[in-house]
């Protein structure tokens, strides 16, 4: 396929645009400072991975930049439903300030056991579509990772010229539902044919990967939970098949052969929460506060494995290696931003 750089880096540009409003638990307390004026905040993960433990930290790191006194409450849920249920119900009995949920289902959770009427405030992080995730409510304010589909997938196969694109996602999650919605209306928008794999666990990613790889010319992973957990797996098949995978994770690609990640630094994600966090512990509603949409170009960051582009055959134009965050080459990872 005939690349055209032109419209890549027009893709590039609007992306920030498309994102405006129309991604048994054990127990760690860490107290920051004591006293009567402090404020307990549980954080209910769903499992641990790259993004949302920079998530996390970085919602930790803002709060510690403010005058607020507080506590947490810090579980993982380990990427089991009844768990992070089962998280929200201690949460409740411990009368927590504020119950935050990093990751769709540990949000949705907490929705369940805080309900409208309650008077915890329940804020939600790195979730997708807090609409179709029944996070709209008196009660509920967060901050989305929705990130721009269209146009990761645009940028995957005007670099490769990919034909038909294959995606694998959770159907048990909210978030990955969404997801490989909007990957396959992008791809039927731009002409390209979409081959999906269903999973309910990320004990069964590789096997999707493996069951698709054949018939794709490339894999575009969106930030659904349960798959980027297992990203390592989908690289394995990939390389050994030779085909390009991206990731709208750059988090969890570093020593990884994926051509391509695009995405949120979900750092910044974090601080975002953390903003929430104040701003309803200084007395604002939730319901005020709604759902923040980061559209600063900045909280964003592109990668380029140039070996994995080599050893594949393709070539990433210098203004967009330009434009990255990151380059890896000659087994070397360079941040340029």
């Amino acid at each position: 396929m005939k690349y055209t750089l032109r419209s890549t880096i027009l893709a590039l540009s609007l992306a920030v645009a498309l994102l405006s409003p129309i991604f048994a638990a054990g127990t760690s307390e860490k107290p920051v400072a004591a006293g009567p004026a402090t404020y307990k905040i549980g954080v209910s993960k769903l499992l641990a991975h790259p993004a949302l433990d920079a998530a996390e930290k970085g919602m930790m790191d803002y709060l510690a930049t403010t005058d607020l006194k507080v506590s947490y409450d810090l579980q993982n849920a380990n990427g089991d439903i009844s768990t992070a249920s089962s998280i929200a119900q201690k949460f409740k009995s411990d009368k927590v300030s504020v119950a935050v949920g990093i990751a769709t289902p540990s949000a949705q959770a907490l929705a369940q056991v805080f309900p409208a009427t309650s008077t915890t405030p329940v804020v939600f992080s790195a979730v997708t579509d807090a609409t179709e995730a029944g996070l709209v409510a008196a009660n509920i304010a967060g901050v989305s990772d929705k990130n721009p589909v269209e146009e990761q997938i645009k940028l995957l196969a005007d670099l490769t010229g990919a034909k038909t694109i294959g995606n694998i996602y959770a159907s048990g999650e909210a978030n990955g539902v969404i997801l490989m919605e909007m990957a396959k209306a992008a791809c039927d928008k731009l002409g390209i044919a979409f081959v999906s794999a269903a999973i309910s666990n990320s004990s069964e990613v590789k096997m999707a990967a493996q069951s698709i790889i054949g018939r794709v010319d490339a894999i575009y992973i969106a930030t659904d939970n349960a798959v980027i957990s297992a990203l390592a797996s989908i690289d394995d098949v990939t390389t050994k098949a030779g085909k390009p995978l991206m990731s709208a994770d750059p988090s969890g690609v570093d020593g990884l052969n994926a051509m391509i990640a695009w995405g949120f630094d979900y750092y910044s994600i974090g601080l975002e929460t953390g903003k929430v966090v104040e701003r309803l512990l200084k007395g604002e509603k939730a319901g005020a506060i709604g759902t923040v949409y980061i559209t600063d170009p900045t909280k964003f960051e592109l990668w380029f494995n140039l070996d994995t582009a080599k050893k594949l055959g393709y070539t990433i134009p210098q203004s967009l290696q330009d434009s990255a965050a990151v380059l890896i080459k000659d087994g070397k990872t360079i941040r340029q931003k």
